[in-house]
């Protein structure tokens, strides 16, 4: 069994969910920050852990966190302990800002992974480091690439029009390209927050951490101008995981 931002990833796919740039925001769409979700996973409607998106400002660079970690009875097995870091200059570009740093750190049963890409942008560079192999690349990259957990908050503020697509460049890993995020229906949902409607996105996206599978992730957003991610849902080797939003604390 495995895991990956809505991102979700929810991340990715989320908070997870769920990729993105170069398609200007949603005209007076809230972007709020700081702001954290907290998500309940489930592997075939059974508890199997947690997983949390962050936003924050520091200056002028903007931070996503993105964890998982599994409950108590799937750790005495198979322990999941995922922590991607993204920081992004966040006057540039469309919301989150300009890439700047990957890092992710992962445990997943006995495999664990350390890796980390430096965005040179106004060279056209990204620079791929495995800490665990000592493997080095130098990827070329279209200019305003983004790492696959900021596209989940860049779609976010995208106009979402049912039956639209749309296409944005993301570096997945050593995998630079340009993927599809379809906007599929409109859904109403109970959720946390309450019965809720919804709008149905599905990036089609590879992502490695929390919400790694066979790239069939969906994600529910609200459809207000908050855009919250209240679930993800993405295939894995067997069955699927489910990100369920479980808290949220909005910005100021």
């Amino acid at each position: 069994m495995r895991y990956s931002g809505w991102g979700m990833r929810v991340h990715a796919v989320l908070a997870a969910a769920v990729v993105v740039l170069c398609v200007g925001s949603v005209a007076g769409a809230a972007q709020k920050v700081p702001e954290k979700l907290v998500y309940e996973l489930s592997w075939a409607g059974v508890p199997v852990g947690t997983a949390t998106q962050e936003v924050a400002d520091e200056g002028d660079v903007r931070t996503i966190v993105s964890t998982a970690r599994s409950n108590d009875w799937l750790s005495v097995f198979f322990p999941v302990e995922d922590r991607i870091v993204s920081s992004y200059d966040r006057h540039r570009a469309p919301f989150p800002g300009l890439a700047r740093h990957y890092r992710l750190q992962t445990r997943e049963g006995n495999r664990r992974r350390d890796r980390e890409i430096v965005f040179e942008q106004e060279r056209g560079v990204a620079r791929f480091t495995d800490h665990k192999t000592g493997e080095k690349v130098n990827i070329p990259i279209p200019l305003d690439t983004i790492d696959v957990y900021g596209s989940f908050y860049y779609v976010r503020y995208l106009p979402l029009e049912v039956g639209t697509s749309h296409h944005l460049n993301i570096l997945d890993s050593k995998r630079q390209r340009l993927i599809e995020v379809r906007v599929l229906r409109k859904e109403k949902l109970k959720t946390v927050l309450g019965e809720v409607e919804t709008i149905v996105i599905q990036p089609l996206v590879y992502s490695e951490g929390v919400f790694e599978g066979k790239g069939t992730v969906h994600i529910w957003l609200t459809d207000d101008e908050r855009r919250i991610p209240v679930r993800a849902r993405t295939r894995v080797t067997v069955g699927s995981v489910t990100a369920t939003l479980v808290e949220r604390t909005p910005g100021k």
